[in-house]
């Protein structure tokens, strides 16, 4: 639904999210929560998305076993669907992200079809390849489609959490797919971005190829994930 993803609905959704203050509750309380919900995006997925969590962060675990922050990331990155389960329609949830304010690229899933009735593409600067940004910006200051990349990342940074920069950059830019894989919006980048983008792929790998019918002993792999939720997302946090 490409069509209502404009520069003044982000801005909406970034006014009634970003304040953090829907709900009160742990990650371990915010993980469960997403067995209420399958994506409907995600083919690949016709299980609970807390078991993809855990299949992701083991996957990572056994890759990277001395980078605690990296398997916490893989056990966090979806928990920002849980907007879907407070009246937020899926496709302002999940799919694929790509910024609002400049020219919508070809590299975008459906963009030769679902951009035709966006009033953004009719902008007269929203419609530019630049449009409201400047040249080599830094992604950081370049305004995405709504979805839970963006809302979890909001989450972790209102409540202070310590998870490095490299594992902020994978939660907000891992549904990123035209930057991270298909090679675009090259002329809004700087050269922080072109470092952190090995450390979104690298998280990519695991986000798309750990996804199997075995399901992970969750009641096992608990204590392991609190240990590092501990050090690095503690406490109640705001939602």
């Amino acid at each position: 639904m490409h069509t209502y993803q404009t520069v003044d609905f982000v801005k909406e959704k970034h006014a009634l999210w970003g304040s953090c203050n829907h709900k009160k509750m742990t990650v371990m309380e915010a993980l469960s929560l997403l067995d209420n919900l399958v994506d409907e995006s995600d083919p690949d997925v016709d299980f609970p998305n807390s078991f993809h969590a855990y299949q992701t962060a083991e996957g990572i675990r056994m890759a990277h076993p001395d980078k605690d922050w990296f398997q916490l990331v893989g056990l966090l990155h979806d928990i920002g669907k849980l907007m879907a389960l407070d009246n937020e329609p899926q496709w302002a949830v999940v799919g694929d992200t790509f910024p609002v304010g400049c020219k919508f690229q070809k590299s975008i899933v459906y963009s030769d079809t679902t951009f035709k009735d966006n009033p953004d593409t009719r902008h007269s600067v929203y419609s530019t390849q630049y449009g409201m940004y400047e040249p080599n910006c830094g992604l950081e200051n370049v305004l995405m489609s709504w979805g839970h990349d963006e809302y979890l990342y909001k989450v972790l940074k209102f409540n202070q959490c310590t998870i490095p920069e490299e594992g902020m950059y994978m939660i907000r830019f891992h549904s990123f797919y035209p930057w991270h894989t298909g090679g675009d919006y090259q002329h809004l980048c700087n050269e922080k971005d072109q470092n952190m983008l090995p450390w979104v792929r690298e998280f990519n790998k695991f986000d798309l190829y750990t996804k199997t019918d075995e399901m992970p002993d969750v009641e096992i792999l608990q204590p392991y994930y609190q240990n590092i939720i501990d050090k690095y997302c503690p406490r109640v946090l705001c939602w």
